[in-house]
């Protein structure tokens, strides 16, 4: 397995290659490091997606997990960057229930990539997110994409919303 660190505005990540394909993104920094082309190729997109110059990935991945999680995790992909769907929503797409999405979007292992972070609560409520950071990395994201503005996320903290 190849890994790669990398700094990003947000946190520092680590992502992860065997066999040709993104199986992880984790949050912190690996003593551990072996990076290969694939993973080189993925920061350079990772570090235009945190520069605001990239609005969608073109990397082999392969997230594995039950197959609710992998199909919660496909339908994950089809939300547009700068968009939210809510955990409510997407059961109803996929023929589930909102709480088992929210459980398989806790357990998506490459986040960002698969925009867990785009998927919130129902009536204006943020919703969880099991990143380094929490919800507060989750708005972070959701900032740089546009689908929240400062102004918006600075009330959602003002709240009480991020205190998870």
């Amino acid at each position: 397995m190849f890994q790669l660190s990398m700094h990003t505005p947000i946190i520092d990540i680590t992502v992860s290659e065997l066999e040709g394909s993104i199986i992880a993104l984790d949050w912190g920094w690996s003593p551990f490091q072996e990076p290969s082309a694939l993973l080189l190729e993925a920061k350079r997109q990772l570090d235009a997606y945190f520069d605001g110059e990239l609005q969608s990935f073109d990397l082999p991945i392969n997230p594995t997990g039950t197959k609710h999680q992998e199909k919660v995790w496909q339908e994950m992909l089809s939300i547009p960057y700068g968009k939210t769907r809510t955990y409510g929503d997407m059961a109803k797409s996929i023929g589930s229930a909102a709480q088992a999405v929210g459980g398989a979007c806790g357990r998506n292992p490459i986040p960002i990539l698969v925009p867990c972070h785009r998927v919130v609560a129902s009536a204006g409520r943020f919703g969880g997110y099991s990143g380094d950071g929490g919800l507060y990395t989750k708005r972070a994201l959701l900032v740089l994409e546009g689908a929240l503005t400062v102004e918006e996320g600075f009330a959602l903290e003002q709240s009480g919303a991020l205190d998870s």
